[in-house]
């Protein structure tokens, strides 16, 4: 088991019960599920920039990733439906711990001018998206190996109720938000 699970079922949970007063363990809020997602636009016009996507999303997660196609088409940005247009993956239980305990630290301190995230991207049920610029901050990525640098949007599901529920299990997590 994770050091980062452990940490969540003995102190967070503590913490979170402390400063919300849930009368049932139940209703402490956790992390139900991360999800990766790369649109990789260029994909229209050569098959291989998607499969260099998926093998770095492959290799930063640790999972398989899923190629996303195109719902419908659009005419003005030449996409027809079915196409594959991006790649995503759907991150639980252990990995997902992983995953969260590589990302904040060591993959978020390593983004250059790095002051913290943004405090205010929560959606109102809970969740939490981040949009990452490049894939070359995650210690796995080779940098000599990376034929174009691509951003990926990191969006942490909860059970949480309410953004504030939601932003202290993520202060909890040592998520660096700006202050």
């Amino acid at each position: 088991m994770s050091r980062l699970k452990d940490v969540y079922k003995n102190e967070i949970m503590d913490a979170m019960q402390k400063k919300f007063g849930y009368k049932n363990v139940m209703e402490i809020p956790k992390i139900d599920k991360i999800v990766i997602n790369m649109g990789v636009g260029e994909a229209k016009d050569n098959a291989k920039i998607l499969e260099a996507a998926v093998s770095d999303m492959e290799t930063i997660t640790g999972q398989k990733a899923v190629i996303t196609k195109a719902k419908n088409s659009i005419a003005n940005f030449k996409i027809r439906e079915g196409l594959g247009i991006g790649c995503k993956t759907t991150l639980r239980g252990e990995k997902m711990y992983e995953f969260l305990d590589r990302l904040v630290n060591l993959a978020l301190p390593r983004v250059r001018d790095f002051r913290g995230i943004n405090p205010d991207a929560f959606d109102g049920r809970g969740n939490y998206a981040l949009g990452i610029k490049e894939q070359i901050i995650f210690p796995e990525i080779e940098y000599d190996k990376v034929d174009k640098v691509r951003g990926m949007d990191v969006i942490i599901v909860t059970t949480a109720k309410t953004d504030e529920e939601a932003r202290e299990l993520l202060t909890l997590f040592n998520m660096p938000f700006a202050k």
